[in-house]
């Protein structure tokens, strides 16, 4: 009797589990369908809940910027000998202090020296659009009467015109409160980022105790082989990420002074605007280059055609530099992938992500290819298969 309880209470225990288990994956399924059916809806209720938490992913950011100067200067100050003796506690108190001046500094010369001219150039360029639409429609006037374009193109430009026009005149009203939306916006961001500075300050100065709390809490759910396969992992990300960043930003760094130096070499008109643009693009790979040069040489062609003309040219040659010989020179081979995946990568990224999406789709991509490869190498060898990729092409 006691055996026939004993099982069915096993039995019922089974077949409960089953019941559980089988709930989870349908209410699980449900949810993910509801989700990607409504994803806009779902990313910007999200979104919504998730701008209290913006100081924090500010300052995260932050953090993880300055800390770039942070191993820099303790790789430098560590080589001087009578720092040696130096508190860990105190060197990196003060390797922070240094990052967190130098940092400071290349902000303050943005602010002071680049951050206006380049409103100046914006407002400039604003203040001139009615005029250029205008030219622009006697400029088509011109080339229709002249060169005698097909009638189909004329009119088509010249709807395009017209609305541009159009535009312009009917959200004159707007500007205001146009103008408003963007001071409070801008407003809130700068006290995000304000916020942002302090904790990465936080962050940083702990950054020892925050990343032995992680490992502990990895080591408390996991047993230790893959506790120590998550971390494996962890670190992986970050020289992955790091170098890609790291490299990224230098080498846009080079191509915007070079870019700024041959601009203002010959003249260019928005010489600061230009380069901003080139700058910041140029940390996009692949598509970086187009996405920065179409806006520019749009600016540059109202201004002058031949100087837009010629400003094509310039950067087709920096890119080609860049390209060939400065970009593999900072990256090296830190990317492992093929041109195809990088496209792929930067595609998917700015698909879910938009412009971050864009940087980080591709070391992340890297990231998950990496595991990947890993794993399926792994699985080719305990079968005592090959794992290059080139003895399969016959099989």
């Amino acid at each position: 009797m006691e055996v026939n309880v004993e099982f069915n209470c096993n039995w019922n225990r089974k077949y409960t589990t089953i019941a559980m288990y089988s709930f989870i994956v349908i209410a699980s399924s449900i949810l993910f369908f509801l989700i990607m059916s409504r994803l806009d809806n779902f990313i910007h209720i999200l979104t919504g809940h998730f701008s209290s938490l913006y100081p924090f992913v500010y300052g995260f950011v932050i953090a993880y910027l300055v800390n770039f100067l942070l191993n820099f200067f303790k790789k430098q100050l560590g080589k001087i000998p009578s720092l040696k003796k130096v508190k860990p506690s105190r060197f990196h108190i003060l390797s922070m202090l240094l990052a967190y001046l130098v940092s400071g500094f290349l902000v303050y010369l943005f602010i002071a020296f680049i951050f206006p001219q380049l409103i100046a150039s914006i407002s400039g360029l604003v203040r001139k659009i009615p005029d250029y639409v205008q030219s622009s429609t006697e400029y088509l006037k011109y080339l229709s009467e002249d060169i005698l374009l097909p009638p189909g193109v004329v009119d088509f430009l010249n709807k395009r015109l017209d609305e541009m026009a159009f535009f312009i005149s009917d959200n004159a009203e707007d500007l205001v409160p146009i103008a408003l939306a963007f001071l409070r916006n801008t407003a809130l961001s700068v006290w995000n980022v304000f916020l942002g500075i302090i904790i990465s300050i936080y962050m940083l100065a702990e950054k020892e105790q925050f990343i032995s709390l992680a490992k502990k809490i990895v080591y408390s759910i996991f047993n230790v082989k893959n506790a120590e396969r998550v971390i494996e992992i962890v670190r992986r990300a970050q020289t992955i990420f790091s170098r890609f960043l790291g490299g990224k930003i230098l080498d846009s760094l080079i191509i915007g002074c070079l870019t700024f130096i041959i601009l203002t070499a010959v003249d260019m008109p928005y010489t600061l605007l230009v380069t901003f643009i080139i700058t910041v693009t140029n940390i996009i790979p692949f598509f970086g280059p187009f996405i920065g040069a179409v806006p520019s040489v749009i600016i540059i062609f109202f201004e002058s055609p031949i100087m837009a003309f010629w400003f094509l040219i310039i950067i087709f040659i920096l890119q080609q530099l860049d390209g060939n010989v400065i970009g593999p020179k900072i990256l090296g081979d830190s990317l492992g992938i093929s041109s195809f995946w990088i496209l792929f990568a930067i595609l998917l990224g700015g698909k879910f992500f938009g412009f971050v999406g864009l940087i980080i789709g591709v070391p992340l991509f890297v990231l998950i290819y990496s595991i990947i490869k890993e794993i399926v190498e792994l699985r080719l060898e305990a079968k005592g298969l090959p794992v290059e990729t080139k003895e399969y092409l016959d099989r």
